[in-house]
């Protein structure tokens, strides 16, 4: 078997994946800033049954962050391997002001949607469709 997830942080309609250096990882997070975006999890899942693979999607918003909290975030090394120059289960766990739908799909491996497409009958699944709606 083999699992694969891929997570991207989307704002106007534009993808902002993993930042090239430091000086990126603060440009993104100047413009994620008192902001709303999308953050998008892939899961695919691949075994003796075939290929399986859906997605979930959260809704994140971010406080005011101030310039000396961006550019000390964006300094350290966490934010360069995250999509979005942020990690919510990190350092930058205190700027979200308001999530709608599962952390774990920010944090970039959405339980619920694995177990779904691993097939595991509730409460693992717990009746999740793919976009993070109650099916």
């Amino acid at each position: 078997m083999v699992v694969g997830a891929d997570t991207i942080v989307v704002l106007d309609g534009e993808v902002l994946g993993k930042p090239r250096d430091h000086e990126e990882a603060a440009s993104m997070l100047h413009r994620l800033s008192d902001r709303s975006h999308d953050v998008i999890t892939a899961v695919a899942v691949n075994d003796a049954r075939g290929l399986r693979s859906s997605h979930d999607r959260a809704r994140v918003t971010f406080r005011a962050l101030p310039a000396g909290v961006i550019e000390a975030y964006a300094a350290t090394d966490e934010p360069l391997d995250k999509a979005g120059a942020y990690a919510l289960q990190g350092g930058a766990a205190g700027f979200v002001a308001d999530l709608g739908g599962d952390p774990q799909t920010v944090i970039g491996l959405p339980i619920s949607l694995l177990c779904q497409l691993l097939q595991f009958p509730a409460p693992c699944g717990k009746g999740q469709t793919g976009d993070g709606r109650q099916g």
